[in-house]
């Protein structure tokens, strides 16, 4: 299969060696990093190195391309990922361009964004950022017409401010919770964040994957900086790499090769859920369609284990 065999929309998950935080989240095993200055370089040089392929139309002839920055570290208090976003934003060919952020940095450069394409993925959390912060930036987004979330991951300790951020924010800004690492939590428990996000039900327990149909490995791929092409952030298994095309060759429908899958951005793209409809028009921002009622509640099956990333 040639790059001319692409499919008619790619949405590529990018994340680069990028590791170092602002914050401390003490969920997060990645939290207060701080990347090396050659780190740094690198990360820039990957990333650059990735636009100009998303740029360059002889590379995926009519093929639309979707992105999402899915940066261990947080990606926008760095130039490069803001001038990125800028430049994606602004090509007919890119569908969304959005990144997962706690939203610490400034956000005035959005402006000079195509917010039509520009979206972000923003992350609460309590502990590390005031209320009234988080808020200000929140509205301030609003203002600026650019489509967001807001999440939260669901410790105990953040239900009280998950629901005051619930209150301030308009209507039509989704609040998403994801189930915290390694809780179970009761129907009690569930029903609470249930009230706050009435999608949690997806987040509450690890979703069985093994032998499903899922989007990734055809319409949806990994890439890391030096553009090696997985199917998900969660198989390692190797396609090929993305400037050499040969990746495009193990293009296809293909079962998930994993027992479980309990990441939204692995999860989202199981063919088994309907996510694509809750989230059309929004998958990559985690935005839902339209702002539904809370869903009665499944029961437990099973208990999360292994790692992921909160948020």
């Amino acid at each position: 299969m040639s790059t001319n065999a692409l499919p008619p929309h790619l949405t590529l998950l990018y994340r680069g060696p990028l590791a170092s935080c602002d914050y401390d989240c003490p969920y997060c095993p990645f939290a207060k990093r701080r990347d090396t200055p050659r780190t740094l370089r690198a990360d820039r040089a990957a990333l650059e190195r990735f636009t100009d392929w998303v740029t360059d139309d002889a590379a995926h002839p009519g093929t639309r391309i979707s992105v999402l920055f899915t940066p261990w570290g947080e990606g926008l208090v760095r130039s490069w990922y803001r001038a990125t976003i800028r430049r994606l934003s602004h090509l007919p060919h890119v569908e969304r361009v959005a990144i997962q952020t706690n939203a610490s940095g400034r956000v005035e450069w959005l402006a000079d964004c195509d917010l039509d394409t520009a979206a972000l993925w923003t992350t609460y959390h309590p502990g590390q950022v005031t209320h009234e912060r988080f808020a200000a930036k929140a509205h301030r987004l609003v203002e600026l017409g650019v489509r967001f979330s807001v999440g939260v991951v669901g410790e105990p300790g953040h239900l009280s401010a998950a629901r005051r951020m619930r209150a301030a924010l308009p209507d039509h800004v989704y609040l998403w919770v994801n189930a915290a690492e390694g809780r179970h939590y009761t129907d009690a428990e569930a029903a609470a964040w249930q009230e706050i996000d009435p999608h949690f039900h997806y987040s509450r327990t690890p979703h069985t994957s093994l032998g499903l149909p899922c989007r990734t490995g055809d319409s949806v791929l990994s890439v890391d900086g030096d553009g090696n092409v997985r199917r998900c952030h969660f198989v390692d298994a190797p396609m090929g790499n993305l400037y050499d095309g040969s990746f495009a060759a193990r293009l296809g429908p293909a079962p998930c090769p994993r027992a479980t899958c309990d990441c939204h951005i692995g999860y989202v793209h199981l063919e088994s859920l309907d996510l694509y409809d809750v989230f059309r028009g929004g998958v990559i921002e985690r935005v839902p369609a339209t702002v539904r009622a809370p869903l009665p509640l499944a029961p437990a099956e099973t208990t999360r284990n292994g790692h992921r990333r909160q948020g």
